[in-house]
């Protein structure tokens, strides 16, 4: 395409909800309200995990991990969101896209390694318990929380680079709530096949590998749970790895949801689509940061007792 005549894109326009002003103000608040419990909920989730020294273990480590990174997560794109609800014009310069993209799937890709990670230290800690302390030691449960947070930044890095140097011309109203890498590259005024090529080797990467990652360790795990003998044995081992379970099962299986649903070939129906396909993706991104300082809290006994003591030392300090 030749793109000499062409205006350079300097910034991007959020089309958002601009199509359903009435639906915005509720929007608003119910996000609003989700962020809170995120912040509120995964914050606790952190501190607890750092103050209470019965947490001070590989599993609760990553725990923190995940929790600090889905704040990263949600903030890196909630506040653009909320701002979009109140602003008239929603728009964003090309760097700030270009950051705001580059965080967002650099949180991304590291949770898909993070739960791989968390996957590892179950299957450990169930299979081989004796050998826990020695193999899940602090000089190798650290390198692995940093490794999949430095995996994702590269993967991020890359990406967002390969994003960055096209060129974009004409049209800069992004479809979205934010600056989604998938709906800024059909801006681009130029081939993208290789990005697409090398988005799908990510996808790979770190979704393909960690799941079937995952999958393999539970298989492990489950296997070795059907062989202890008690009953209340069986309990206490799943147990310790159920709420790890429950949030892989939410995260991936919102991502199939997502991206595996038949798209409607009805052309009267492409605007309700379209809008409900940007609306999933919006509470995709907020569920399951959403979920998980819940699910731990609920199904974990040491988690619910660190709250508890946490709680009851503040009201005493007052």
């Amino acid at each position: 395409m030749d793109v000499s005549n062409q205006t350079t894109v300097t910034e991007f326009v959020l089309l958002g909800l601009s199509a359903h002003p009435k639906l915005e103000k509720t929007f608003f608040v119910l996000i609003l309200s989700m962020y809170l419990v995120i912040l509120l909920g995964n914050g606790v989730l952190i501190l607890v995990s750092i103050l209470d020294s019965h947490l001070h273990t590989p599993m609760y480590f990553f725990l923190g991990n995940l929790s600090f990174l889905d704040i990263c997560y949600t903030t890196s794109s909630v506040p653009l969101v909320l701002d979009g609800f109140l602003t008239p014009r929603k728009t964003i310069s090309f760097s700030g896209c270009a950051v705001q993209m580059f965080l967002s799937f650099a949180m991304g890709a590291t949770e898909c390694v993070l739960l791989g990670m968390m996957a590892f230290d179950r299957y450990v800690a169930i299979c081989n318990p004796l050998r826990y302390p020695v193999v899940m030691n602090k000089a190798a449960y650290v390198p692995m929380a940093v490794s999949s947070w430095v995996a994702g930044g590269a993967n991020s890095l890359v990406q967002i680079s390969l994003a960055v140097q096209l060129p974009f011309c004409g049209d800069n109203v992004i479809n979205h709530f934010i600056c989604e890498i998938l709906a800024v590259l059909k801006l681009a005024c130029a081939d993208i096949s290789i990005n697409v090529i090398s988005m799908g080797v990510a996808n790979v990467i770190f979704l393909g590998v960690p799941v079937l990652f995952i999958f393999v360790s539970y298989i492990f795990i489950l296997s070795t749970i059907l062989r202890i003998p008690s009953a209340e044995g069986r309990k206490k081992a799943f147990s310790t790895c159920s709420a790890h379970l429950t949030v892989v099962i939410i995260f991936y299986g919102t991502i199939l949801f997502m991206y595996g649903k038949p798209k409607s070939k009805d052309p009267l129906g492409a605007d309700k689509q379209d809008l409900a396909d940007k609306l999933i993706s919006l509470f995709y991104g907020l569920l399951t940061p959403m979920l998980n300082p819940i699910i731990y809290s609920l199904r974990n006994k040491d988690v619910k007792a660190a709250v508890r003591n946490l709680a009851s030392h503040r009201c005493l300090t007052f």
